[in-house]
């Protein structure tokens, strides 16, 4: 009989260790093509292209870059906002250092970099893809996308990966359509070549404007002459990068929707992979339409590029969809136009719910700590419509800026506004010393410079091809992405500055705030006073386990509580069919046990010992394939 108990034990065992393995793999697939899905929106889909058409494969660089971000996510960021138990970035920054003022900046802030690097450049892109393979007009096309995708973030946390694999395979499928043309210049050790005759036939006299790039094909570029310094794409990349994958709401909220944190370090690992793609199946499809289309793609005389395409600075934004009208057939243009509808899909719904819960829960519910639920979807609707509306009024901005690239202007404004946030999170993470008047006096300082530098952006755009540069030298001479780096360190100075000339802040802010502090372990107590703690995802209270709560996100999940009926926040997404509510937002059933924002949270960031090996060899695997590629093409 003890033998027939060991033999059903050790099968179930087995089972369960096979269920745990096939859960892990579907959920890590989940989070990692939402993160995918979510970076490339249309807007990479034409930047990138128009930027590989314009200046070669150095572009590549904010792709792969992003392995590094991803892993500090996983590894380091993560963990602390699990035990942290917040449900937005600004309030990651409001629980560290206290105050409101921070938190409705940020929240603010968060606002602004949607409108000015993600609606808008999403929408316009989206609407040039649109324009160039059916002939509509580009605002028309801009209003009917926006009308169009205006879904719901629950649904897509769910079609992500399916989008992401219809991306990829329509990426795919491109290729066997120019591969014709990139044989007859002799393959890819002619690509070089061929580009750098790639010169439209009517040029601006005296100028050399119209010429390829001679370091095409080449990642590393001068630091001084460049159009991308490595130096920048070191340091400068390095900073935006962490603040992007790290600190933005969009990205960190899908990593916040596993259900452990080894799924959402295998997320991060198969995003990273998948971000290794854009060089072979977006950049270098936009220089082989340079190649092929120059008239087109590379012109440079002012009336030229409005009779193409309708923007005096450059063309080279239209490099992908023009590859695709001119050489797929009419079966395989549908398939990239859904491609590339999937791709704003993704990318527009996570952002309009993202925002919308930003300012709902981060500025309306301090104006209105009463406010119902009802009332919070409402005003998530109209703040998603007001944000449309404003992005649609700022494309023609967007549309001469950044020299005509698409890819360019994203990168420059984010440079301009995100640094200091860096130094502000890195900070709060990494030094304990760091208080609320160091980080907010960090970010307004950070603010000052970045709006001074982009108004004079605004003001004096980069000259057309044959117009001297007359630009003030802190736009001529000091590129975007080394700007990004003097201000992360000017921000972080300021942070460090006024935080030793002021009292430090409480203990109270420090304990699961910080990265030094995730291995405190003060005794927690319930809400009737006895004690309580959690074991492998089973939490114990006065000796009756409660099964099936994730440890993950543990304040939103409502552990030792199994029959609370949750009124759940509608902008904010509710995986695995758990409830996923807002603090003060659930109501105890009859005879449960009463949840409030009080309670105290279940802050356990502990992983399988197996899986977290396996997740350190990929990572180790990835960073190997990651830094031989950099070499490679260096």
């Amino acid at each position: 009989m003890h033998l027939r108990r060991t033999l059903i034990g050790m099968i179930l065992a087995q089972c369960a260790h096979v269920h745990m393995s096939q859960q892990l793999l579907l959920l890590s697939l989940q989070i990692g093509a939402s993160l995918f899905a979510s970076s490339e929106g249309s807007g990479l889909f034409i930047g990138l292209a128009g930027t590989g058409a314009a200046g070669g494969i150095a572009v590549t660089g904010f792709e792969w870059n992003a392995t590094y971000a991803l892993l500090a996510l996983a590894w380091v960021f993560v963990p602390v906002y699990i035990s942290s138990g917040i449900v937005t970035m600004p309030e990651y920054l409001q629980r560290r250092f206290g105050g409101e003022r921070i938190r409705m900046y940020l929240s603010g802030l968060s606002l602004l970099l949607s409108i000015f690097t993600k609606i808008s450049t999403d929408l316009y892109s989206g609407a040039l893809f649109v324009q160039v393979c059916l002939g509509w007009d580009l605002y028309l096309s801009t209003v009917l996308i926006a009308l169009l995708f205006a879904g719901g973030l629950a649904a897509v946390i769910y079609t992500d990966a399916l989008q992401t694999l219809i991306m990829v395979l329509g990426a795919i499928v491109l290729p066997q359509w120019y591969l014709p043309a990139f044989n007859a210049i002799g393959g890819y050790s002619n690509l070089e070549e061929a580009y750098l005759k790639a010169v439209p036939s009517k040029i601006v006299p005296n100028t050399t404007c119209h010429l390829p790039r001679a370091d095409a094909m080449h990642l590393f570029r001068d630091p001084i002459s460049g159009d991308l310094p490595w130096t920048g794409m070191t340091f400068g990349l390095s900073i935006m990068a962490t603040w992007y994958w790290c600190t933005d709401q969009v990205i960190v909220q899908r990593s916040l929707s596993a259900r452990s944190l080894s799924h959402a370090k295998a997320g991060s690992i198969l995003a990273s992979y998948l971000k290794m793609l854009p060089l072979f199946v977006i950049i270098m499809p936009g220089m082989i339409s340079r190649v092929l289309f120059p008239d087109a793609v590379a012109c440079v005389d002012p009336e030229e590029c409005t009779r193409v395409c309708g923007a005096a600075v450059g063309c080279s934004n239209i490099a992908y969809p023009k590859l695709v009208v001119e050489l797929m057939p009419s079966g395989l243009r549908g398939l990239m136009i859904a491609v590339m509808m999937a791709a704003l899909m993704s990318s527009l719904t996570s952002i309009f719910n993202s925002s919308s819960t930003l300012f709902t829960m981060d500025i309306w519910r301090r104006m209105r700590p009463g406010a119902s639920e009802r009332e919070l979807l409402v005003v998530g609707r109209v703040v998603t419509v007001l944000l449309v509306a404003l992005s649609v009024v700022w494309i023609p901005i967007l549309q001469s800026s950044g020299g005509g690239q698409l890819y360019i202007y994203i990168q420059a404004v984010t440079s301009y506004l995100a640094p200091p946030v860096t130094a502000v999170f890195v900070l709060a993470v990494f030094w304990p010393r760091a208080n609320e008047q160091g980080a907010f006096w960090g970010l307004m300082a950070g603010l000052a410079l970045g709006l001074a530098r982009m108004g004079l952006e605004l003001a004096h755009p980069t000259p057309r091809c044959g117009v001297p540069d007359r630009r003030p030298w802190l736009l001529a001479d000091l590129h975007y992405l080394h700007f990004a780096a003097l201000l992360c360190a000017t921000a972080g100075a300021v942070v460090v500055g006024g935080s030793l000339v002021t009292p430090p802040p409480p203990s109270d802010r420090l304990w699961k705030h910080t990265w030094w502090s995730l291995s405190q372990e003060p005794p927690q107590l319930s809400m009737d006073g006895t004690s309580r703690r959690c074991l492998d995802g089973e939490c114990v209270l006065g000796g009756t386990q409660h099964r099936g709560y994730p440890r993950l996100f543990a304040r939103m999940y409502h552990p030792c509580s199994m029959d609370a009926l949750c009124l759940s926040f509608p902008m904010i997404s509710c995986p695995h069919n758990h409830c996923l509510s807002v603090p003060g937002s659930c109501s105890a059933a009859p005879g449960s046990r009463q949840t409030t924002e009080g309670h105290p949270a279940l802050r356990d960031t502990t992983e399988s010992p197996f899986w977290t090996r396996v997740c350190s060899i990929n990572a180790i695997v990835l960073l190997c394939i990651n830094i031989f590629c950099y070499a490679y093409f260096a």
